[in-house]
């Protein structure tokens, strides 16, 4: 028997080459009158934000730009964002980047009205529907934050990240063009989409998952694993972009309407102790914690393996070759080991306890204790291409 679930989508989706043009559009049917643009510095240095701004102005709407967000968003990027927000009378805001600014985004749709801390929206039932309308934009194929109803922030005092989560702080549109990636680097790209599948995998295998994730992971996967190289290494190829963008997309619905599990568990305790770049260190453990899952995922990983293009009628073999897969694939698009992030190996210890604290613990798919989490920051650190 199917168990019980429920499937909310409160956002909705505008997709296509070009459809940042429908920006303007979208402001006035939310009747916007000034709006704060979300974004990093990057992003402005490049001279992306034009692309959005003069869509703004064209409407001859009010907009401000705040650019402080960090990668792995801050307790404070948010905060400060917010108080921004609240001292400007902003009645909108447009996120415009990768998952870091739409997190932290998120989170401030919540903080402008609600006050507060955003530690204090981490329990379930703390945010309140009065939260100000977004718009999300993403630049990179990767997150799927666009899409989820959750916001990942680092508590920079017990260096922790943690999650808020509420249909409430969703966005109201999220404005996915393909074309916005063209000129991403291809080592961006390719920790992004590693994370993507990382994103289609977890939420396909996690404990909670339910039929709608399952299919919308599985068909992530597929786009992913048969577009990455492309888009990797000629990233002026608008299919492969466009079909990772797509991947993305449908990958954060899965794990937003599932969850993720270990692989997250483990990267989230490294972005918090490490600042380190949260799609590279999906890439970088997905596979070894896919060996630790084996025995209890089996037919799930035979099926990905075979949604990758792997050939194999036994179940075990097409699973193990679907992991070795994946780490070709890695070595392929070029991504580093776990040495790479410059960590301590007698951190592991604290690492693994950060991993076992996370939320998304339960979720994984064979049970995992905090001398497991050890094994395979181990297993990862002795890797070959570390």
């Amino acid at each position: 028997m199917i168990k019980n679930f429920d499937f909310m989508l409160p956002t909705k989706i505008r997709y296509g080459i070009g459809m940042i043009k429908v920006l303007g559009e979208e402001l006035k049917l939310l009747m916007a009158k000034k709006i704060m643009i979300i974004t990093d510095k990057g992003l402005v240095q490049a001279g992306m934000i034009a692309k959005i701004t003069d869509l703004i102005k064209a409407e001859g709407l009010s907009v401000i730009i705040y650019d402080e967000i960090e990668a792995n968003p801050k307790d404070y990027n948010v905060e400060l964002a917010a108080e921004t927000a609240r001292k400007e009378s902003i009645d909108t805001i447009v996120a415009f980047g990768g998952g870091s600014p739409i997190d932290a985004a998120k989170a401030v749709s919540a903080l402008i009205k609600q006050g507060g801390k955003v530690r204090d929206y981490q329990e379930k039932g703390k945010i309140k529907d009065d939260c100000i309308p977004l718009i999300t934009i993403p630049t990179t194929a990767g997150t799927g934050s666009e899409v989820t109803f959750s916001s990942v922030i680092t508590d920079t005092t017990e260096k922790f990240k943690f999650t808020i989560k509420s249909p409430a702080i969703a966005a109201k549109v999220a404005i996915i063009d393909p074309e916005l990636t063209l000129s991403v680097p291809p080592m961006i790209t390719a920790a992004t989409g590693i994370d993507a599948l990382t994103h289609g995998i977890e939420g396909y295998t996690a404990n909670c998952t339910e039929p709608i994730a399952e299919a919308i992971g599985l068909y992530a996967i597929e786009y992913i694993a048969k577009n990455i190289v492309e888009a990797v290494k000629n990233g002026q190829n608008m299919e492969a972009r466009d079909k990772m963008m797509m991947g993305s997309l449908l990958a954060g619905l899965s794990f937003s309407h599932a969850d993720v599990a270990s692989v997250h568990c483990m990267a989230e305790a490294l972005g918090s102790m490490y600042d380190a770049p949260h799609g590279m260190c999906n890439a970088i453990l997905l596979p070894f914690v896919m060996e630790y899952n084996l025995p209890s995922a089996e037919l799930k990983y035979a099926r990905i393996a075979r949604t990758m293009g792997i050939d194999e009628k036994d179940d075990h073999e097409a699973a193990v070759k679907g992991i070795e897969y994946i780490k070709r694939l890695s070595k392929e698009i070029g991504l580093p080991g776990i040495k790479s992030l410059k960590i301590n190996r007698e951190d592991f210890i604290l690492l693994a306890e950060m991993s076992v604290q996370n939320g998304s613990n339960a979720s994984n798919p064979r049970t995992i204790t905090q001398d497991d989490y050890i094994m395979l920051f181990n297993k990862a650190y002795d890797d070959l291409v570390s």
